[in-house]
């Protein structure tokens, strides 16, 4: 019984042995930066048994083990068949697959062609497959070298490196390009790209190169550190603070000028009132010299002396006793006719009556 069961395995060995065999050697893994071209290995041979009509599968085998594969490309019949639209002009086949070879060819590779592919070639009764992954890394752009902070002596200095694209892992390293010796009170993160140098000093002026790389490529920067006498922090502090003065002074002063302005503008238009409101009324009817020049004399006294006056409205004299040429004396009547009553001394004065209106008696 046991010589029936290792004959049996003798001959399932040698069957499998002599049978359909893919017999590529290439790396499982393949790592690629955008842009370029690669080539996924499938070479085959096929067994003395192997006497059916050739027929080989590429596919793009999906992570998720309940979803089905995507088949992108197949030879059956001496045809080249293509499935997918987004590879169709970049995938073909290296070489005549008759001839034992079908390995295939991306040109132009993309992060979306990243993927785990199988080879799978079938000639009745043989049949055998590979698989292969295809990493597609983006290479660091060109980063940025700059300073955080200020380059003053004795203080430390922050010099930063930062790359804007570029596949992860991404590390930075700095060296120093000119002026010696990376400083020995420096530290680098090759992770955030920083390096810090504490204490910093003459000696450590120099051009600093800082590199970024991952599995697909790398790119450089430089900076040229110095190093600077501190500033005088306590001179600024005063300088603003003088600077912050002024300026509250200068916008107390314009406020002051708008203010003067306004009133300047007011007491022009009262003055330009007043004296609109002395000028004297036309005469509707003619009156004797006398009594015309006697009010003119009383409206020019009353503007004078401050009080206002009245258009058409005639005042009388409060004083008791107005010497005349005559020896006597005579008051201003507070009626229509304008005309002057002359009196005998001693005799009693027309009297004048208050008037609530302008404020004094007429």
């Amino acid at each position: 019984m046991r010589l029936k069961v290792a004959g049996l395995f003798l001959v399932t060995l040698l069957l499998k042995t002599e049978g359909m065999q893919v017999t590529s050697t290439g790396p499982q893994t393949i790592q690629k930066p955008t842009g370029e071209n690669v080539i996924l290995g499938c070479t085959f041979t096929p067994g003395p048994q192997d006497t059916g009509e050739l027929d080989i599968e590429w596919s793009n085998l999906s992570p998720d083990m309940t979803q089905k594969d995507k088949l992108i490309l197949t030879y059956t019949g001496g045809q080249i068949h293509h499935y997918d639209p987004a590879l169709s002009d970049r995938l073909n086949f290296v070489a005549d697959p008759k001839l034992g070879d079908a390995s295939i060819s991306i040109a132009d590779v993309r992060v979306s062609d990243k993927a785990t592919y199988q080879c799978k070639v079938k000639k009745a009764p043989g049949v055998d497959s590979r698989k292969v992954t295809l990493v597609v890394m983006v290479p660091p752009s060109v980063p940025k070298c700059w300073v955080e902070g200020g380059e003053e002596k004795g203080s430390t200095v922050s010099l930063r490196c930062k790359s804007s694209q570029g596949s992860t892992p991404l590390t930075y390293v700095w060296r120093r390009d000119s002026g010696g010796a990376m400083p020995p009170n420096a530290v680098q993160d090759p992770q955030t790209g920083e390096l810090l140098i504490m204490n910093h000093t003459d000696s450590n002026v120099g051009t600093y190169m800082c590199e970024a790389v991952n599995a697909v490529g790398k790119a450089h920067c430089r900076y040229a550190l110095h190093a600077y006498n501190p500033t005088n922090k306590v001179g600024v502090i005063v300088g603003a603070v003088i600077g912050a003065l002024l300026l509250l002074l200068l916008l107390l002063l314009l406020i002051w000028l708008l203010i003067c302005c306004c009133h300047k503008r007011r007491y022009e238009k009262e003055v330009a009132n007043e004296l609109r409101e002395d000028v004297q009324a036309p005469e509707s009817r003619p009156s004797s010299r006398h009594s015309s020049r006697h009010s003119s004399r009383h409206s020019s006294l009353r503007s004078v002396l401050g009080y206002r006056t009245h258009h058409g409205v005639h005042y009388s004299s409060v004083r008791k006793h107005l010497p005349s040429e005559s020896g006597g004396s005579f008051i201003l009547s507070g009626r229509s006719n304008m005309t002057s009553q002359p009196t005998a001394e001693g005799s009693r004065l027309t009297p004048l009556k208050y008037d609530h209106r302008y404020g004094y008696p007429v």
